[in-house]
Formats: structure tokens, sequence, C-alpha cells
């Protein structure tokens, strides 16, 4: 049977769940189905999204910062549908949105930043971003974060900082080597050896925890990279188009890197486009003359649909001042959670940057439950205390949220940037109810484990 488009509009929740689970992700989809996360959502605008009964939810995920402008914002959609009857892949010309785009792109990025490569994806533009600092540099060696979050194709998987993720596609690309992230010490002990091509950095680490790093580690990651004629690279990718309070995060400490990895945002929470820019000195280097132009193509990369949407979506970012809002709504909702952290002790710490924020919970380390058990009820905290207070948001007020993937002990909140401060206001009310009912995390796992019962006898 070949299913229409008709016929998956009319499909129940138990059925899309097993036809995910027998051809697409069936570890997913258990996973999901767990702690009731597979909901049928049916439709969205703006921050908010409906379910398959009719009910509504606040989205404070935002798909990791793809969001910025909301759900299916009218001016990407409108512009998509201006170019419906245009080309969308003809590679033997040059495409004018690919060109415009590029153009806006150089405008509102961090100074100096001229070149534009578009591709489809965030890991997609973190590997071109590596290709270019080698072919630019002579130089092998790469250099990382730990606990950052780069994507997990084979280039950006050996720049990712969390061995999980690595261990099963071993060996990786080689010259790539990690230091801590804020430590500017460990940065220069690496790049005093002359071989390191680049630096790769998030201005926040999304993945690791929403870890913004000390104050002025960034600038002084630039005066080194620049020293050691060491490429810096910022993976925007999260942060970038305003998510942070300014157009892009590295603008806080006035650095302008060699070259920006962007994306998510960039399609308008519609389009998948990604794209890494870079100064005319590097590209020359890497990309320059008829014999190096074609080293690093692909095939939808600045198809005039994913370009269009990007053209929307930069036009809207700045004519709605959006990183302004950001700031200005972030500033609301860190003041409303560091209320609750005085008041609960579960929340060991909220830290954040705009609407970029993350909630960290406490661990048990100690108790006889978790000695007898040889440290398992400890280790399930780390795994899960994050979820578990997801869980509960989703299913007892319907807001949406998740936790980091390198730290699965922090839920993050990254709504759109279009945000209400009465949603931000519901949100903050939704948790204090969450934890004042759970004021110990026994009774949060009951709770959780009382929504995992009922979902499975569900199906």
């Amino acid at each position: 049977m070949i299913y229409q488009l008709d016929d998956v509009e009319k499909l129940s929740r138990s059925e899309i769940r097993k036809l995910y689970s027998e051809y697409v992700n069936p570890g997913l989809a258990y996973m999901l189905s767990l702690l009731n996360f597979d909901k049928n959502f049916v439709k969205a605008e703006g921050c908010y999204v409906w379910d398959s009964e009719g009910k509504k939810y606040i989205d404070f995920l935002g798909a990791y910062g793809a969001l910025n402008l909301g759900h299916n914002p009218p001016e990407i959609i409108d512009a998509l549908s201006r170019v419906s009857k245009r080309p969308n892949l003809l590679q033997a010309s040059l495409s004018t949105y690919a060109a415009v785009l590029g153009h806006n792109l150089s405008q509102v990025a961090p100074s100096g930043l001229k070149h534009s490569f578009f591709c489809n994806s965030g890991a997609e533009a973190v590997e071109g971003a590596l290709k270019t600092a080698r072919a630019a540099t002579g130089r092998h060696n790469i250099v990382s974060c730990e606990g950052s979050f780069h994507g997990k194709t084979m280039g950006a998987l050996s720049a990712t900082g969390r061995k999980k993720y690595q261990m099963p596609f071993s060996p990786l690309v080689p010259g790539f080597e990690t230091v801590e992230y804020g430590c500017i010490d460990a940065l220069e002990e690496k790049l005093r050896t002359k071989n390191v091509a680049a630096f790769i950095v998030e201005p926040i680490q999304g993945e690791g925890g929403i870890i913004v790093p000390p104050d002025g580690y960034l600038k002084s990651a630039r005066e080194l990279c620049s020293r050691y004629e060491t490429l810096l690279i910022v993976d925007e990718i999260q942060t970038g188009f305003g998510r942070t309070g300014s157009m892009f995060a590295c603008e806080h400490e006035g650095v302008a890197p060699d070259i920006m990895c962007v994306a998510k945002s960039l399609g308008g929470g519609v389009m998948p486009i990604g794209a890494f820019a870079t100064t005319p000195e590097v590209w020359e280097k890497a990309f320059g003359g008829m014999e190096k132009c074609l080293l690093h193509t692909s095939t939808f990369g600045g198809n005039t649909m994913a370009c269009a949407a990007g053209i929307a979506a930069i036009s809207a970012i700045v004519e709605k001042n959006l990183p302004e809002r950001a700031r200005k709504m972030g500033e609301h909702m860190i003041r409303g959670l560091k209320t609750l952290k005085d008041k609960y002790s579960i929340i060991k710490e909220v830290r954040g940057r705009g609407l970029m924020v993350g909630i960290e919970f406490q661990t048990l380390e100690k108790g006889f439950l978790n000695r007898i058990t040889g440290g398992a009820v400890s280790k399930f905290y780390e795994e899960f205390a994050g979820a578990m207070v997801a869980g509960e948001l989703l299913n007892s007020h319907r807001i949406i949220t998740a936790y980091t993937l390198n730290n699965p002990n922090v839920i993050r909140m990254e709504p759109p940037l279009i945000i209400e401060e009465q949603d931000i206001d519901f949100m903050l009310n939704a948790l204090e109810d969450v934890l004042s009912k759970n004021r110990g995390l026994f009774k949060l796992t009951f709770s959780t484990v009382k929504t995992a019962a009922g979902s499975f006898l569900s199906r």
C-alpha cells in the first residue's frame, strides 16, 4: 500500500506511532511515547500548536532555535508562494536569490564576513567551515571545546565534545582536539604549536546545557587566534539571528570571526538552509579562481525556495527588531526563573542570555536508596530529571520544552522571539505548579511513572 496525502491527514495517533516505529526509528518512537511526548500536532501558528484533540500548546522549545519567527510565519509563506513558479534547482546559471541572500547576510553579519556558501543544514555548514579552514591555512588540526555540539556528520561530529555520540562511529576524522570551554590558558596551549587550522566555538553552548562562557572569553579567543594565525570559526547555528539579544551572540563582545556558521532560523522556520560566511581573504585562499571554485558544492544548496525564505527571514527579523525583543523578554524570563530558584532547591542554576535559557536541576548524590542501589538512583536523575520536568510541563500544562542533549539535567527555554510576556508568565506559573506539587524528586518520579504507565496502556 502506498499512502496518499489525504490518507496521511486521517491517520490516528496510534497508527502514526506504529508506522514510525516500524519504518523510521523504533527506539525514538518508544522513548517519546513513554512520557506521552508523541502527540499528534495538526496545526501551528506563531508560538502555538494544536493537537488532534484540539488542545492548544505554547512552544517554548522553538525547534532548538529554528523558530525565531514562530511557526508558519506569513512573511515566509508569502515569499515561498511568490517564487513557486520559478526554477528551484538550475545549476547552469547564477541564482538571483542566492546572490541577494549572500548580500543580505553580509549586511547583518559581523564585520568582514562577505562570501557565503549555502547548504541545507547546520552540520553541513560546519563541514564546509572546517574544510575551508584547512584549505585556507594549509594546516591540519582543529580545536573545539568539551561539551560542544556542532552536528553529527563525520567532520562536525569529530568537533562535537561528547563521547556518547562519537564512540559508535570511531575512528573519526583525525586531527581534532578539545579544550575546556571558557579556559583561555588551555586554548593557548593548543594554539602555541602553530599547527591548528581553526578553533571552532559556540558563543553559548546550547546542547552543553546553555553554558555562557566567562566575560571576555570570546574576545580573548579572537586575540589568540590572530596571534597564532589560527582561524576563528564561530558556530552561531543556534544562537544566531537575534536569539541572545543581539543579531549574533559573538557581537556581545564585539568579536568578528574569520568564519561563521548559521542555519536553523535562517530558513524562517519553514525551509531547511544553512550557510557559512567568511572573509574575502579566507575565501580566496580556499576557493579563489576557476580551479578552486568548485571544490565544495551542494546540489540543493542555494536553491530558490530556501534562499527566498532566507531573504524574507532576515528582513522580518530586522524590521521587527527581534534581537531587542529577545533581550527584553529574556530578562523578564530569567528574573522569574531566578525567583523560582530562590524558592525551590530542586533548581540548581538558571543561566542564559536573551531567549536562550537553561534551567539545571539538582541531582541526588546521597541517601539510603541511592547507597543500596549502588548509585543507580543518582544516575537515573542525572539522565532523566530534565525529561521528567519537561514531561510534567507538557502533560499537565501544555508547554513544550525539552532537555539539552549533552546535559539531560537541563531543560531549555527557547521560544520564538515573538513570544508575549503573558505567555512567559504562564510558563513561570506552570513551572511553579510543577515544583510546588513535586518538591521531592521522588514525587516527580512517581508522577512520571504514572504518565508512562498510562501512555503504555493506551497503546
